[in-house]
C-alpha cells in the first residue's frame, strides 16, 4: 500500500524544516518574557534549560489566592459531544444564556435523540419548537419551550447569572459567546476562516462543511489543526497590513512587497513554542491492534490525516501560506495535540 503524496512537502522542503525546527533555549526565554511581560505577571519566569523542558519557576513565595498567571488559551475546541450537555462560550469557554436555557436544550436534545453535530443553538427555539414536536407530549413540549425562551424561571436560578448569548458575526449556528469581545477575539484569530456563515471568509463553506463532518465522524483533533493553520493564516495577514502600513519599523522587510517567508516564520511563532511530532508516529498503538499491524496502522493514520488535510485546502487556502498546507506541518500540529493535550 503506497503513502499518499502531498506536494507541498516536496516544493517547500527548506521552509517547512525551519518552520519545525524547535526554538533555542534563549528563543524561548526571550518568547516567554515578553509573554509575561504582556500579561502583566510578576514573579514568575519560564527557563527552558533541564532535562524535563520547559519550566515555570517563582523568583518570591506567592501566597494563598494570588493571581500568578492569566492567560487565553493558545488553541481550544468544545468536543461535539459535549456540545448536548452544555452550551458555552466559543471562545472562553464559560457558560452562557441562562440556567433555564443550559437545561431547556439538554432536554429538547434528548427528546428529539439528535445527535451533537446537528442539534440547534440558541437562535433556532423558532425551529426548534415545530414540526418535530408533533407528537411529543404538550405538557413536556411546552415546559422545554418556556425553559428555552425564558418564560419559566426555576427555583434559586438568580443566584447563578450567566452572560447573554452573543452569535457568531458571521451568522453560522455553531458558534455563540458571551459577549461582543469575545466574539470579535475569535473573529480575528480563527473563527473568520472557519465560519459556515454567509459572512464567512472562508473560499469555500461547502468543502469547510465536509471538512467539519469528516472531523466529527473520523477524530476532532482535525478541528483544532484547523484553528491553528487559520491562527498562522490571519496573524500573517495581520503582520503584512502592519508592515504595509508602518515600513519604517521592519529594518529587514521595509517594503510591503517583500513579505513572504519571514513574516510567516513570525506569524507561527507561538506555534513553534510547543513540542511536536508526526501524528502517525507518536500515537499510541490502540490495545485491538497487533504488533505486526503497526506499520499498516500507522499508514492507515497517516492516510487520514491527508484526507483531511486536502478537504481543509478547499476551504481556506491561502497561496502565501502554503508551507502551513503541507502533510508534514499538518501531521506536527495533529502530534503537537496528541501529545500535550489537555
Amino acid at each position: 500500500m503506497a503513502a499518499s503524496v502531498c506536494p507541498i512537502d516536496s516544493q517547500y522542503t527548506d521552509q517547512i524544516s525551519t518552520l519545525l525546527k524547535s526554538p533555542s533555549p534563549h528563543q524561548v526565554k526571550e518568547y516567554f518574557q515578553e509573554l509575561i511581560a504582556e500579561r502583566k505577571c510578576k514573579g514568575i519566569r519560564v527557563n527552558p534549560e533541564g532535562e524535563h523542558g520547559k519550566g515555570v519557576y517563582a523568583d518570591f513565595d506567592f501566597i494563598e489566592g494570588d493571581l500568578i498567571l492569566k492567560d487565553q488559551m493558545l488553541v481550544g475546541a468544545q468536543h461535539s459531544s459535549n456540545k448536548i450537555d452544555c452550551l458555552v462560550c466559543s471562545f472562553c469557554f464559560q457558560f452562557i444564556g441562562s440556567v433555564e436555557l443550559q437545561i431547556g436544550k439538554k432536554l429538547y436534545l434528548q427528546e428529539l435523540g439528535i445527535s451533537a453535530d446537528n442539534e440547534c443553538g440558541p437562535s433556532d427555539r423558532t425551529e426548534c419548537s415545530s414540526g418535530s414536536f408533533i407528537d411529543r407530549s404538550p405538557l413536556l413540549q411546552d415546559t422545554i419551550e418556556s425553559l428555552m425562551n425564558g418564560s419559566m424561571r426555576l427555583p434559586f436560578s438568580e443566584k447563578f447569572p450567566l452572560p447573554s448569548v452573543v452569535s457568531c458575526p458571521g451568522g453560522c449556528r455553531e458558534a455563540y459567546y458571551c459577549s461582543e469581545s469575545c466574539a470579535k477575539a475569535d473573529w480575528d484569530s480563527f473563527h473568520s476562516l472557519l465560519c459556515t456563515g454567509k459572512g464567512s471568509k472562508s473560499s469555500n463553506i461547502k468543502a469547510l462543511l465536509k471538512f467539519i463532518q469528516h472531523a466529527n465522524e473520523t477524530n476532532d483533533i482535525f478541528i483544532l489543526a484547523a484553528k491553528v493553520i487559520s491562527f498562522s493564516i490571519l496573524r500573517y495577514r495581520k503582520l503584512k497590513v502592519a508592515q504595509c502600513e508602518n515600513p519604517e519599523k521592519h529594518d529587514s522587510m521595509n517594503l510591503c512587497t517583500n513579505y513572504g517567508f519571514p513574516l510567516l516564520l513570525e506569524a507561527w511563532k507561538p506555534v513553534s513554542m510547543g513540542y511536536k511530532r508526526r501524528w502517525w508516529d507518536c500515537i499510541a498503538l490502540p490495545e485491538d491492534v497487533d504488533s505486526c499491524d503497526e506499520a499498516m496502522f500507522r499508514m492507515q493514520i497517516r492516510d487520514l490525516a491527508f484526507t483531511s488535510l486536502e478537504i481543509l485546502k478547499e476551504a481556506m487556502y491561502d497561496k502565501e501560506c502554503e508551507p502551513l498546507f503541507s502533510l508534514e506541518i499538518y501531521g506536527h500540529i495533529i502530534g503537537m495535540f496528541e501529545l500535550n493535550n489537555l
